[in-house]
């Protein structure tokens, strides 16, 4: 596969950041010198825009940002480009179904992250992604079994215990795929690395799909590639070997 790389797509969690949270200094550089080369580096994560900031501005970005697992999508100077929502009902079963099985739960709206809380009128809100943290393997299955019922939902995770709940269609890809729109460039010229199962679809629209030593076996299984993991400089091995090289 020999591609010129316009496009970077960077997952945080399990990817750019180690178990301590941190950044390496090898993938530091290497996104720095990919960035000096003139391609676009851009964070595609899970989290909401309100604990992506100092991420973005410790590696010094000033592209786009995909959160929510493309829930949202900010341009370089914090501008909100695209927003896509949970219709209120569904969040209204969502929280009746984390009741239901007494799990740990979280919902992202346009304002702040409610953490095993939620306020007393849901309809007052504007709800963009759900989430659960079932450590229970068969009542997460239950609990994935009803919401694979319900086709106005897109479900993934961000790890082995969680779940995480978009509007049907929303994902990363889309997130990115908005984004090279927006640069006038197609997703054959993205690389996209990545951990979790919200990590899937943008690996597998783009051009490479790059999975992490220590992504869940389904992420190995589409990627193109698979690189080191997030304590090994997993993320500066790929760009090295795929946009950097020659």
């Amino acid at each position: 596969m020999k591609k010129e790389f316009r496009l970077i797509s960077l997952d945080i969690d399990g990817t750019i950041l180690n178990e301590k949270g941190e950044i390496s200094g090898a993938n530091r550089q290497a996104i720095a010198e990919a960035r000096k080369k003139g391609i676009d580096v851009v964070l595609s994560t899970g989290r909401s825009i309100f604990t992506c900031s100092p991420i973005t501005e410790s590696l010094q970005l000033d592209s786009y940002l995909v959160t929510l697992n493309g829930g949202e999508v900010w341009d370089g100077s914090g501008n909100l480009v695209e927003r896509y929502g949970l219709e209120v009902t569904c969040i209204q079963n969502l929280w009746e179904l984390a009741k239901k099985y007494r799990a740990q739960f979280w919902g992202v709206t346009t304002e702040k992250v409610w953490s095993n809380e939620f306020p007393a009128d849901i309809f007052a809100h504007q709800w963009l992604k759900f989430g659960f943290d079932i450590e229970d393997d068969l009542i997460r299955k239950k609990v994935i079994e009803e919401l694979s019922q319900d086709p106005r939902l897109e479900i993934s995770n961000s790890s082995l215990t969680n779940i995480e709940v978009n509007a049907a269609g929303v994902n990363k890809a889309k997130g990115v795929a908005n984004v090279c729109r927006r640069l006038g460039i197609s997703m054959d010229e993205v690389m996209a690395i990545g951990d979790s199962l919200n990590d899937v679809a943008m690996i597998q629209q783009a051009g490479c799909g790059v999975a992490m030593g220590n992504a869940q076996d389904m992420v190995k299984e589409v990627a193109d590639w698979v690189t080191g993991t997030n304590r090994e400089d997993g993320v500066a091995r790929a760009i090295r070997h795929w946009v950097l090289q020659g």
